[in-house]
């Protein structure tokens, strides 16, 4: 790992991505003080009875962890996808928090 990122990891949380076949799942955790700071997920009781597809689904997650993060004072992450490729729910979660001014 480079000094660089090792750097910025500290600095900011880091946002990590879980995908199944069915649900997404999203943490903020710090990684200095090691706890998850905010999560949310397409299982919770909110957003599970929503009929949208599942790309749909991905973004509104990101736009509501993004509006978590920002009523606790987090602004920039580090986005961490998990080897997942960045397309699909990964791009909508992606989008979905930018959208809500998140800058990672």
């Amino acid at each position: 790992m480079k000094i660089g990122n090792l750097r910025s990891r500290l600095k900011r949380p880091r946002i990590s991505v879980f995908r199944s076949n069915k649900h997404i799942y999203v943490q903020i955790i710090d990684d200095v003080n090691h706890h998850t700071l905010l999560s949310s997920s397409s299982s919770s009781k909110k957003t599970s009875n929503l009929k949208i597809t599942k790309t749909k689904m991905a973004r509104k997650i990101g736009m509501i962890l993004g509006e978590k993060a920002k009523q606790i004072g987090i602004y920039k992450l580090v986005f961490d996808r998990n080897g997942y490729l960045y397309h699909g729910r990964i791009k909508a979660l992606a989008e979905g928090l930018r959208q809500t001014g998140l800058i990672f």
